[in-house]
């Protein structure tokens, strides 16, 4: 395995607990702390805990009772109320280094190795050789070939400040034009803020690119209710540009298989990326465990995951649309949207079934 990121982790640990030999190469030293909040749908969370990793998942994430749109001002626009329409299902907010750290522990305890400060500069002729290294995998090329993403014209931020005591349990869009934030608690203190722009200029894919927390402020000088305090708060802030990607033609050879973002990278406006990982590493240990024949576990890995992680990947690009509407479409557009909310206030919610009543582990 190459990359021990969630989609790596999240795969050596279905694997090693299956009884497989596990080994995932790491070209960082440590496991740091990289990225910031993820939401984690109960479609993931059926996996976390068919991995028997439920009751510590829980105590170091957080719930999400729902999810509010507004507009810049501030003013609700409309709300998903995850608590009350779906009671059933579990939505919850976490640190990614948490996460990391959890199913890190969970692997090593599965008995997979987990070599750290080893970078891949060759892939190695193993039985089975599975890259969940990212947008930039080394092993992607080799299945697909050499591809080019397009920068999108959109720049995100992201920040983590601390939480209210009082945070109210929800995802909050803010949604102006060319423009959107969103913010929720993450436990522990911590809140987290996603910030995205429309902008020509360019900025390079990735997380540990240093901004500015003025420009940041600059930028959303015009949105109301608690994002100005929040933005006041921001020290430190990491910048990228956002870039569309295909979802891979080819995930697999019979030998070597892409998992994660590796495959499908996704942008962050569904906010799946993490649990799409989560669900792969699960079915593609469920399909290599059924039988004996590893071409056709990866065959039908690919077949199940594939056409899902599709759909997923094409409603981000929507989402990308729809929260930087401007004039009179966005007037339109947030008018049906109130009215959706007050009169018919489960069907919003329920447009995303397909997504959240999804069990991986049901394979």
């Amino acid at each position: 395995m190459i990359g021990a990121g969630i989609a790596g982790l999240t795969a050596a640990c279905a694997l090693a607990q299956r009884g497989f030999a596990v080994t995932v190469l790491e070209r960082a030293g440590a496991l740091r702390e990289v990225g910031a909040g993820l939401q984690i749908s109960p479609n993931a969370v059926r996996v976390i805990e068919a991995l028997g990793l439920w009751p510590r998942f829980r105590a170091i994430s957080a719930p999400s009772q729902r999810v509010e749109l507004r507009d810049s001002a501030g003013r609700p626009v409309a709300v998903l109320d995850l608590a009350r329409h779906r009671p059933q299902d579990r939505f919850r907010l976490v640190h990614r280094a948490r996460l990391v750290t959890l199913l890190e522990q969970a692997a090593r305890e599965a008995g997979a190795r987990i070599e750290l400060g080893h970078e891949v500069t060759a892939l190695p002729d193993v039985p089975l050789l599975i890259g969940a290294d990212g947008v930039k995998s080394r092993l992607r090329p080799a299945l697909n070939g050499a591809e080019t993403p397009f920068f999108t014209g959109q720049t995100a931020w992201r920040a983590l400040i601390p939480a209210e005591s009082d945070a109210v349990p929800a995802a909050q869009v803010f949604m102006g034009p060319g423009r959107h934030l969103v913010s929720y608690p993450l436990g522990q203190g911590q809140r987290n803020i996603v910030a995205v722009v429309e902008r020509p200029d360019w900025h390079e894919e990735g997380w540990s690119i240093s901004g500015d927390p003025a420009e940041l402020r600059a930028a959303f000088a015009r949105f109301g209710g608690p994002v100005p305090g929040w933005l006041e708060q921001v020290e430190r802030v990491g910048i990228w540009g956002l870039f569309r990607h295909p979802v891979a033609a080819h995930w697999q050879d019979g030998r070597r298989a892409l998992i994660g973002d590796a495959a499908h990278p996704t942008l962050p406006f569904m906010a799946q990326g993490a649990v799409m990982a989560i669900e792969d590493a699960w079915i593609l240990a469920a399909c290599l465990d059924a039988g004996p024949d590893q071409q056709t576990a990866l065959a039908r890995f690919q077949a199940l995951r594939q056409p899902r992680c599709q759909r997923i990947v094409e409603a981000a690009n929507a989402n990308a649309r729809n929260y930087h509407l401007r004039g009179p479409t966005r007037a339109v557009a947030h008018a049906g949207l109130r009215a959706v909310s007050r009169l018919a206030p489960t069907r919003l919610i329920e447009r995303f079934a397909w997504l959240y009543d999804y069990d991986p582990t049901a394979l």
